[in-house]
């Protein structure tokens, strides 16, 4: 069977909005795509509904991989996206994550940790325009715990300024993307306790091609690569649930 993102014989780039729970798993992704194309990525990282206000104002970008599908669905909605093209690539998850040599052992606590005496700040993405940060005020209120650490929240642009504020100790604890706790540069410092899925809106996560893309077909090409074997793959092995799948059977 031929592979459909084989790439164009001209090589093609493309700029694309990523969301940041994507950082680790995407520059993965892109050097391998890159290397099996010839084709070149710029990616930028984000959060989500800031890069939706950006597109929706004709910003210059091919794809948008957002961490909640609703906004490339606005994007449709619009007529600023390809017709066809709206998939939902990932299903993210949410863990409380402490860095290593804490006081809190966050694998018994668990939501509680973040009431942990020593706690003075609490790290999560700004919930005004982060999907990952939505997810945490909704667990935190699903446990009970929010309007007792609600005034020791810190609220980091996006996940990965997030994640840094509690690696770099502007933050005690905090919420952050699975995909960015299981990846080798935060796995080794730290530890993490998995919010269950029940307790937070499913984390759909969807990608689109836009209307002002200059390089449409180095855009299909990519996004069907993220659709193959090997795109999924990545997605798995950072604790990514695949669309098809649920929290049962994972």
């Amino acid at each position: 069977m031929s592979l459909v993102w084989a790439g164009p014989i001209r090589a093609g780039e493309i700029s694309v909005a990523a969301a940041s729970d994507l950082n680790f798993a995407f520059k993965e992704i892109v050097a391998e795509f890159e290397k099996k194309t010839g084709n070149t990525v710029k990616l930028s990282l984000g959060s989500s509904g800031n890069f939706f206000a950006q597109l929706s104002n004709g910003a210059p970008f091919d794809l948008f991989f957002s961490a909640d599908i609703g906004y490339p669905k606005k994007l449709e909605e619009a007529g600023l996206a390809e017709s066809g093209t709206l998939y939902m690539y990932a299903v993210g998850r949410i863990v409380v994550w402490v860095p290593k040599g804490s006081p809190i052992d966050v694998a018994s606590l668990r939501m509680k940790a973040l009431q942990h005496p020593s706690v003075k700040k609490v790290a999560i993405a700004n919930p005004k325009h982060a999907p990952y940060g939505r997810a945490a005020v909704a667990a935190m209120e699903h446990y009970k715990v929010h309007d007792t650490v609600k005034d020791e929240l810190v609220l980091g642009e996006n996940i990965s300024q997030t994640a840094q504020f509690i690696q770099t100790g502007g933050a005690d604890i905090g919420i952050i993307a699975l995909s960015l706790a299981v990846a080798p540069a935060m796995k080794d410092t730290g530890q993490f306790w998995e919010v269950p899925v029940e307790a937070y809106p499913r984390l759909e996560q969807g990608a689109v091609i836009l209307k002002a893309a200059k390089d449409q077909k180095t855009a299909r090409a990519f996004l069907d690569y993220i659709k193959s074997p090997e795109g999924t793959a990545v997605f798995k092995r950072y604790g990514f649930f695949l669309p098809e799948k649920t929290a049962h059977d994972k």
